[in-house]
């Protein structure tokens, strides 16, 4: 039965991404309700028939004191029949209908709902461009990613376990005390206009209160898993007391953003108190006034008494799941701050694969700044031949990195072009793109999985023999052998901890390696690719690297100097311009910049920080 109701929606059944999303909350919403639309109509049907049965029991439970006044020995015979068929509505129909109102909510719509809205968010969030998560905290990402789903649930939980059959029930209660005397409706209506008063107060405070209150717990977590992502930094520095302090202003602000939360929420229940004594007094004692006039029954009395009762313990929950409703609103709305944030780096309607042919990089009057007055390329013109290997030097903030990200289309160049086999990257596929190019970077961050499968990460359906063989060549394979982790995992099954955290940072550049090795792209991209490797290691690794290069188009950024000696031909970039270019030899020869650096080096390093000073 469970499964039934379980499988009425595929949360992940397919649908049309829209890289720019509605910035509305209702229709931003609106767009993941819809795989729910006949289950939604059909729990809001179920909400009121529960309603309904509720209502018609109190009434039942006023006509049952009214058989009380008949003759005990006449009431089986004469009202036996009508109370078993109540007793067996009350024993099959009633649970049936709860069940299936309960079933439809629990089983159906929340699993699913929230599932799906993680799912779509996920794949929206990842998306985004590279620079758009270099503008942002992981944490807070992950953060609205995860509260998002289980606070639109939540919504749509109360939108039917609570205010649908809440409007059902009242509606019914008007009704009710209508049919019973019409003047018993009086009290409860003028009751339900300072209900109304008081929701529509509480709303309005409780929306930008909560999403003031998440906004401050994303804030908290975006400074805490800063912290813990960077926690050698702050072992290194000692500034476990500055980082304390850091979050405990965060952590403050979010107190008192709750606070302020919480005190309408008083103001509601004392209010809320006050007019449930009103509604109690208004229907209870009106009541009394007319049995007492000869003008209801006995059973009007304790119908009346009963429902007001029922009514003074649900609104309470009605005004909570009110406010509930809307905190969780508010949260929503914040999470959408992320979410339904446009794609800004998107292919072309009719963007085609790139085609390798021969692997000639073009880059025309290429120019990028970030959007700032300075920084990036400026006007650069380069051809990389098929096959040439470039060595690309320069200060910090040449735009040697610039070059790379925009060649991975990472960022769209503000101006100018850059073709490869003669073809435009923006007129391409991103994901076509950059499966032709291999990136070793000087940041060599890894998956927090095994080591195989970080390997795989370059050619997931590579063989195991592919695979150990890309390690071997990295000089990688006798250090994974000897690798274990916390869990019993050893060898290529051992998890390497968040970014690679358990490994030292020569071990993380040779699985880095070994991946790349194994994606074997006709484009290859070095970022420093030795920097954490130690002279033994990289005098091995640096075979294995110009080994990588042969037949394939080679740009390499390097400050150690020595590492790409050997390459065809150096680009000098300074300034985010080429001042120089030419091969090793014939640039010591011209006593520029480069051999400026060369002279300058100690231990084939480039002295950034003295030249950043000239």
């Amino acid at each position: 039965m469970f499964r039934f109701f379980e499988n009425l929606i595929d949360p992940y059944t397919p649908y049309t991404e829209k890289d720019t999303p509605s910035r509305e909350l209702w229709p931003f919403l609106r767009e993941y309700c819809v795989p729910f639309k006949r289950v939604f109509i059909l729990t809001g049907l179920m909400s009121i028939v529960v309603a309904a049965i509720e209502i018609g029991l109190i009434y039942y439970m006023g006509r049952i004191v009214d058989l009380l006044g008949s003759d005990p020995d006449q009431l089986w015979d004469t009202y036996g029949t009508e109370l078993l068929w109540v007793a067996l509505f009350v024993l099959l129909v009633r649970p049936l209908a709860q069940g299936l109102d309960v079933a439809l909510l629990n089983n159906t719509i929340l699993p699913n709902f929230g599932t799906l809205i993680r799912w779509r968010a996920h794949r929206q969030v990842l998306r985004q461009s590279v620079g758009w998560f270099e503008n942002d905290f992981a944490g807070r990402i992950a953060n609205r990613i995860m509260q998002t789903p289980p606070a639109a649930g939540e919504v749509v939980f109360q939108a039917f376990d609570a205010i649908s059959y809440a409007l059902a029930y009242m509606l019914g209660a008007v009704i009710l005390l209508s049919t019973s005397d019409w003047r018993l409706m009086l009290p409860l209506l003028a009751w339900l206009v300072l209900y109304g008063a008081l929701v529509k107060w509480t709303v309005q405070r409780v929306g930008p209160a909560s999403k003031a209150a998440s906004d401050a717990r994303s804030q908290v977590t975006g400074r805490v898993v800063d912290a813990y992502t960077n926690i050698h930094s702050v072992k290194m520095f000692a500034h476990h007391d500055l980082e304390v302090g850091f979050a405990k202003e965060a952590i403050e602000n979010a107190r008192e953003t709750f606070q302020k939360e919480m005190r309408i929420f008083t103001v509601m229940d004392v209010t809320l108190v006050l007019l449930n004594g009103l509604l109690i007094i208004g229907v209870v004692g009106w009541a009394l006034a007319l049995w007492t006039m000869g003008e209801a029954s006995v059973g009007v009395v304790a119908a009346a008494a009963a429902l007001t009762l029922r009514l003074n313990s649900m609104t309470g929950w009605i005004m909570w799941a009110l406010s509930s409703f809307f905190r969780e609103l508010g949260v929503v709305a914040e999470g959408m701050e992320t979410i339904a944030q446009p794609i800004a780096l998107v292919d072309k309607a009719d963007a085609k694969p790139l085609v390798m042919t021969d692997g000639r990089i073009e880059l025309q009057k290429l120019t990028h700044h970030y959007g700032r007055a300075q920084g990036g390329l400026q006007a650069v013109d380069l051809v990389v031949k098929p096959g040439e290997r470039i060595g690309l030097v320069g200060r910090s903030g040449a735009g040697k990195s610039t070059l790379v990200k925009l060649l991975l289309r990472f960022y769209d160049a503000e101006g100018g072009h850059i073709l490869i086999d003669g073809q435009d990257i923006t007129d391409l596929t991103q994901d076509s793109l950059r499966r032709n190019i291999g990136m070793v970077q000087q940041d060599s961050s890894l998956l927090h999985r095994s080591v195989r499968d970080n390997i795989l990460y370059g050619r997931p359906d590579a063989t195991e023999a592919d695979m150990i063989s890309a390690a071997k060549q990295a000089q990688a394979y006798e250090f994974i052998l000897d690798l274990s982790d916390p869990e019993g995992r050893t060898g290529f099954d051992a998890r390497v901890g968040e970014r690679g955290v358990k490994l030292s940072g020569g071990q993380r550049q040779r699985i880095t390696l070994a991946r790349v090795i194994l994606k074997n792209a006709p484009i290859l991209l070095l970022d420093e690719a030795t920097s954490a490797l130690d002279s033994e290691v990289e005098a091995a690794i640096q075979e294995t690297l110009y080994g990588m290069m042969a037949g394939k188009t080679v740009i390499a950024i390097a400050h150690r100097l020595s590492t790409i000696a050997e390459m065809d031909r150096i680009v000098v970039l300074d300034q985010g311009r080429i001042v120089e270019e030419g091969t090793h030899d014939a640039l010591l020869q011209q006593r520029g910049l480069y051999a400026d650096f060369w002279g300058r080096q100690s231990g084939g390093f480039l002295k950034l920080d003295e030249e950043a000073v000239d």
